[in-house]
């Protein structure tokens, strides 16, 4: 789950100091990551559906402080505190934009001190990206399937709705929704370049629904000026994640069929994708190298996975020996230097996904420090 826009921001200094929350303080942790000119690196968690738990976290780099719940602490007075899933986080100014995928809404705080700005109504919002006039937001539109297992353990839909899903376009200034464009079944990541916009359609729910049980393996390319879609590019079953490189490629990722299709990295140049590399759990963009996490054994449900991660540059990999011992499920990462996994490298781990997850810190591959995150930490995004 990362948004393109993430390593861009990282590359600008705010020039800004924080504001309101230089009170707030947290666990101190050994600070020599190398971001000139970053004030803090944002980590959202998801928290469990349901149980309305997403937070917010962010760390300090001015004096080392991590510090868990910060929007809750920033906003005593929104009750329901961030929301139901947070799924997606980007910066724009200096502005975090938070999509809360259950909740409905996108978020909109200062990130100098996470104070509230607005809370923007969009169905079921997955993800989130921008040009210089909008916020564009993938929604599943409603989707849904409800059913239970009968006496044999098959699985029987009682209740189903599956219409193909949106892209919400939001005005910067005046955070209302303008409009909206159809794209392929259930979008999830999406990625801005000149004048484009790519989605990655997922099949999220049509998998689950008969007469196909498919997944969707389209990629929507969406003109921003007339804002229709242009046209759709087959990449392959259960996309994920998009990112728009500075020399002009798109990465999508691939979560697979979770049978006998493997996740992955494919990369678009005209209306073709070509496959990168196998096995991704999650992915990161700085300029215009990938960075990826994976298994090879993610099938086995009964083991832990053996991971291993890899850098992709114009279709090349460089493979890394990361110690990932003590890391459970990688489910978020952010790289935010190009120099080939050398220097800053951040790993959300998971866990279980119902308790309070971890943070942890390599410079290169050497693993420097670990912290205490909220529940199911996943996004990053730097200001």
């Amino acid at each position: 789950m990362l948004a393109a826009a993430l390593c861009l921001c990282a590359c600008q200094p705010s020039g800004e100091e924080n504001d309101k929350d230089k009170t707030l303080t947290g666990e101190k942790v050994p600070v020599d990551v190398d971001l000139h000119g970053v004030n803090k690196v944002f980590l959202l968690n998801e928290g469990q559906m349901g149980s309305n738990n997403a937070t917010l976290d962010f760390l300090r780099l001015a004096d080392g402080n991590y510090i868990t719940g910060a929007f809750k602490k920033m906003n005593p007075d929104e009750g329901g505190g961030l929301g139901d899933v947070g799924n997606d986080i980007a910066i724009k100014g200096n502005e975090a934009w938070i999509v809360v995928n259950n909740s409905g809404i996108v978020e909109v705080i200062s990130a100098r001190d996470e104070t509230h700005i607005a809370a923007i109504p969009v169905p079921t919002p997955r993800n989130i990206a921008f040009d210089d006039k909008y916020a564009y937001v993938s929604s599943w539109a409603g989707a849904y399937v409800t059913g239970s297992y009968d006496e044999s353990f098959n699985y029987v839909i009682t209740d189903s709705k599956n219409p193909k899903g949106q892209v919400y376009r939001i005005d910067l200034k005046t955070k209302k929704v303008d409009g909206s464009v159809e794209v392929g079944y259930q979008p999830e990541g999406l990625a801005y370049y000149e004048g484009k916009l790519y989605v990655a359609n997922s099949g999220g729910v049509s998998c689950q629904l008969p007469p196909d049980y498919a997944y969707d393996n389209t990629v929507s390319v969406i003109d921003c000026a007339s804002f229709k879609v242009e046209h759709t590019i087959a990449v392959a079953p259960n996309l994920k994640s998009v990112f728009a490189s500075t020399d002009g490629r798109i990465y999508v990722t691939t979560m697979g069929n979770y049978y006998d299709v493997h996740s992955g990295l494919y990369v678009i140049e005209g209306t073709k994708a070509g496959k990168v590399a196998d096995y991704v759990s999650v992915a990161s963009i700085c300029a215009d190298v990938v960075f990826c996490i994976g298994a090879e054994n993610e099938f086995d449900w009964n083991s832990p996975g053996e991971y291993f991660a890899w850098s992709c540059k114009a279709g090349k990999q460089t493979f890394h020996n990361f110690n990932f011992q003590g890391i459970v499920k990688p489910y978020g990462l952010l790289v935010p230097d190009s120099a080939d996994f050398t220097a800053d490298v951040f790993i959300a781990d998971a866990g279980d996904y119902f308790n309070p997850g971890t943070l942890h810190y390599y410079r290169g591959v050497e693993h420097k420090w670990s912290v205490t995150t909220g529940v199911c930490p996943a996004h990053f995004a730097i200001w």
